[in-house]
């Protein structure tokens, strides 16, 4: 069990959990869920999925409805006798799918608009419109356009085959139609650049080769020029007047959405441009850059997200970054895990190294600090060899995102995995000035649950030292630490972490026996809960953090002792809600998707009419 049995609560004295976390009561709270009557199962299910959802099943019935009524118009109009005959339903079929895809291209512009996301995010339309999942509704509508465009592409195969078969033009005729006559060869110039596009979009495709994939998905230019003369043709006549007076109106369509994706990207130009230096770099174990930058009148939000470019590596190419600085503080700053051609590129710019004889850095080191910058209180303690002229950065934003909704609640659940800590970096900071200087700016905050998912050691010394500084400060106990190592402990590590744990640790269980007990449980295949119980058996919350006999551990120095293996997130949703209800926690996450399914999933298993976990994920 990752809790102590006393835990401070609502009124800040130490209290007894309500129920007992035992296998029992586990199997009990299962068979309680199950039972639950059904008004009861849709008010949970509202809470984290119902908007979502709801969302989703509006956009599918507008797209059958618009289908299904479209279809019965073009086979009932009365003017389109001729159309009929000569081609038959799919005519209709055709006709139809094209009016959803001016339906969706008039959509896929808006979800890319992040200023115009930040901005309506922060309006009550975002308890009904899902506004977070702004990426995964452009996929959506793009998935869309992709359905109807197959289904447009080959109901008018159909028609040009009926067409030439009724005018005995045979297989030439019907390829001339195709390829020849205006909507034809528009159409296939539009197919093309659709299957290139979606083609280079696939999360694999666009991971392994982003230029690529950037380079190519501004062809939609192209895509929606020829869309405007697709329809200008007026090969398809009604049999009475007038012929062809809306034939050349698609452009009107997607010009709406055009025009507030101009604006935005004008915007992006105008605050890139505007001065911005990086003030210091530092390199971080596990290939993770820190870069502390300083931009005029840019006011943020903890949670926020920048668009960065580095015009030394690429021109036009804006990355999403999560802000790893508080609002509070004068500098802003993003971690950056160097895994791909951008990110690798940009460290080698910046003069990052991350191996040294062949072995990878271990350590945490400043590499860079600006040189043209005004010297601070600690500029003589810099090397003189590390300050030089670094590259200039556009950035713009900064957008809204999930995390900034933190201080919405008293009880937060902040869930990290790797560099998916980032945006609780500037959350923790935050929420750290606020509860020390409560008259600058207050917060409902009352207790935060900080968890940090890591596979290795080195992952750790990213935001060691901020973490030490909470917990030193958080006399309070305000914030719980909880960091997790998930990757099999090796022998060597083990004797490391037994020679520099402290020999004032608690008696019965030391942090030494903690990882001695896992090193077993590893070689055994089992029993990495043995580990996290002798762990946990040290910390106390309510001890005083300047005693000086006080246990610190061997791997993070913090009072907080590092788990090994995974969370019981069963147990831990189990005593969050035992402690605080009622009331609602807000649980905000960013990391792999599996692990955010786990959490999604305990989020609406354990909340009920006196308790509610509020469900928050980063989407970029």
């Amino acid at each position: 069990m990752p809790f102590p049995a006393l835990q401070k609560g609502r009124a800040g004295k130490s209290q007894r959990p309500k129920k007992l976390l035992t296998a029992s009561s586990a199997r009990k709270d299962d068979v309680g869920l199950r039972k639950l009557p059904i008004p009861q199962k849709i008010r949970r299910w509202l809470v984290n999925e119902g908007s979502k959802q709801l969302f989703l099943l509006f956009f599918v019935l507008v797209h059958l409805m618009v289908f299904g009524f479209s279809i019965v118009n073009y086979w009932l109009k009365e003017n389109l006798t001729t159309a009929r005959a000569t081609f038959g339903f799919t005519y209709a079929v055709a006709r139809a799918a094209a009016l959803v895809l001016h339906l969706d291209v008039a959509l896929i512009l808006f979800p890319v608009c992040r200023t115009l996301i930040s901005l309506v995010r922060r309006t009550p339309l975002s308890g009904i419109i899902p506004f977070d999942e702004h990426m995964s509704f452009h996929k959506l509508v793009a998935w869309s356009i992709l359905l109807f465009t197959a289904i447009h592409v080959v109901a008018h195969w159909n028609n040009f085959a009926q067409l030439a078969a009724k005018n005995r033009l045979g297989f030439a005729g019907f390829l001339k139609i195709n390829f020849v006559s205006g909507p034809g060869w528009s159409g296939y110039v539009m197919l093309v650049v659709l299957v290139l596009m979606a083609g280079t979009s696939m999360a694999k495709q666009r991971r392994a080769h982003f230029e690529r994939f950037w380079t190519v998905h501004h062809l939609f230019l192209v895509f929606f020029l020829f869309w405007s003369i697709h329809g200008a043709f007026c090969m398809i006549r009604p049999d009475a007047p007038p012929f062809c007076n809306s034939v050349g109106v698609f452009w009107q369509f997607w010009i709406w959405g055009a025009a507030v994706y101009l604006v935005e990207r004008v915007l992006r130009e105008v605050r890139g441009r505007q001065l911005t230096f990086i003030s210091k770099v530092v390199q971080h174990p596990s290939r993770v850059v820190e870069i502390q930058m300083k931009k005029d009148h840019m006011a943020t939000r903890a949670g926020q997200y920048i668009m960065l470019c580095c015009p030394e590596v690429s021109m036009w190419q804006y990355h999403p970054f999560t802000l790893t600085s508080a609002p509070e503080e004068d500098y802003v700053s993003v971690h950056v895990r160097c895994v791909g051609n951008f990110t690798n590129a940009l460290a080698d710019t910046l003069g990052c190294s991350f191996s040294r004889g062949g072995k990878e850095v271990a350590t945490s080191a400043v590499v860079g600090v600006n040189r043209l910058t005004e010297p601070g209180p600690g500029a003589a303690a810099v090397d003189p060899s590390l300050r030089k002229i670094l590259p200039r950065l556009y950035l713009d934003g900064p957008f809204g995102s999930a995390s900034e909704d933190v201080f919405k609640y008293e009880i937060a659940i902040l869930v990290g995995a790797g560099i998916g800590v980032t945006p609780f970096a500037s959350v923790l900071k935050s929420i750290w000035y606020r509860m020390n200087y409560p008259q600058q700016r207050r917060t409902r905050l009352r207790k935060v649950y900080f968890f940090w998912v890591c596979r290795d050691f080195a992952s750790l010394e990213w935001f060691r030292s901020l973490l030490l500084a909470i917990e030193a400060q958080d006399l309070d106990n305000h914030i719980e630490i909880h960091t997790y190592l998930t990757t099999p402990i090796r022998p060597d590590d083990v004797a490391n972490i037994y020679l520099n744990d402290s020999p004032n640790a608690a008696p019965a269980h030391t942090n030494a026996d903690a990882a001695n007990a896992n090193a077993n449980a590893n070689a055994n295949a089992n029993a990495n809960a043995n580990a996290n119980a002798n762990a946990n058996a040290n910390a106390d919350p309510d001890a005083d953090p300047d005693d000086p006999d006080i246990h610190h551990d061997a791997i993070t120095g913090l009072r907080a002792p590092t788990n090994f293996g995974r969370p019981d997130w069963d147990a831990v949703f189990r005593y969050i809600k035992s402690v605080h209800a009622p009331g609602q926690a807000g649980v905000f996450f960013c990391g792999p998707p599996p692990l955010g399914q786990q959490l999604l999933m305990r989020c609406n298993r354990y909340s009920d009419a006196e308790w509610t976990y509020v469900w928050g994920k980063e989407n970029f």
